[in-house]
């Protein structure tokens, strides 16, 4: 094929979904890259005071990982392209994307996991505190290893959103009802090339090691593990963070430097 006629081939669709202690502001340092390579998306999954999402709520419904998993389908049909889409998602967002994934393994390309949790241990969710006492201080510090990486933004972002009782009420809601949920289960049955990135300071997940154990049980995976970073490598460490997405999604990632190797980190804790 010529170079013209693959310019003029359409760009793959990428859909991001950001995590639990996150907005769609949580992409802003990846937004404007990830958009000249690909047909980029901001699905609203996680979105706490949307008026979907009340409706479901006020029905008397619980906000689980499947019931967020059907959201994303929604939003992906609603966006008129024909699948099979990319994803790359954040935390949480990690959990809506696998349980999607496996569920509609024809609709799903290719998949990128950032700091996913839901797959072993337990979390720290100061997300929680933050919201009951309306201060996002606690929220930033732990989600960075260092707390400059947070954008005014982004900070900005949620001092609003921490005024607003719908959108708190939106927070603590899917949380209890996302609270303890296990993908595990599902990763052996995921079918789509998988890309883990992992923060070495995450404080967040409290056993990094053994979530890396666990995400190898993914048929054809790929984990990178970056040191100094926190829970948002999105953020933290975007440029590379960037070049591997970009660089699985198409195929040409190459061999990942000796320094993002997860064996480079101690042993996993038993389980």
């Amino acid at each position: 094929m010529s170079p013209r006629a693959r310019e003029r081939e359409p760009l793959a669709p990428l859909a991001l979904v950001n995590g639990l202690a996150e907005q769609r502001q949580s992409w802003f340092a990846n937004e404007r890259y990830l958009a000249r390579r690909f047909d980029l998306r901001l699905p609203d999954v996680l979105v706490y005071d949307d008026d979907e999402l009340h409706r479901h709520i006020d029905a008397g419904l619980e906000v689980t990982v499947d019931y967020l998993a059907e959201r994303l389908g929604n939003r992906l049909d609603a966006t008129g392209r024909r699948p099979p889409f990319h994803l790359a998602a954040s935390s949480l967002g990690c959990q809506v994307a696998v349980t999607f994934a496996v569920a509609n393994p024809d609709k799903v390309g290719r998949l990128v996991l950032l700091c996913p949790s839901g797959l072993h241990g337990d979390e720290d969710l100061p997300v929680v505190a933050g919201v009951r006492r309306g201060s996002y201080d606690a929220l930033v510090a732990s989600v960075f290893h260092e707390a400059r990486h947070a954008d005014r933004r982004l900070i900005a972002a949620f001092e609003e959103k921490f005024r607003n009782r719908r959108w708190k009420k939106g927070v603590l809601r899917t949380l209890r009802g996302t609270i303890g949920h296990d993908v595990a289960p599902l990763l052996p049955s995921l079918t789509a090339p998988t890309l883990v990135v992992w923060g070495a300071e995450d404080r967040i997940l409290s056993d990094v090691p053994g979530s890396i154990r666990v995400a190898a049980r993914i048929p054809n995976v790929r984990q990178v593990v970056i040191p100094d970073c926190g829970h948002a490598p999105q953020i933290e460490k975007a440029r590379l963070v960037n070049r591997l997405i970009a660089g699985h999604l198409t195929d040409r990632l190459g061999r990942v430097p000796e320094a993002l190797d997860p064996a480079r980190l101690p042993a996993p804790l038993p389980s």
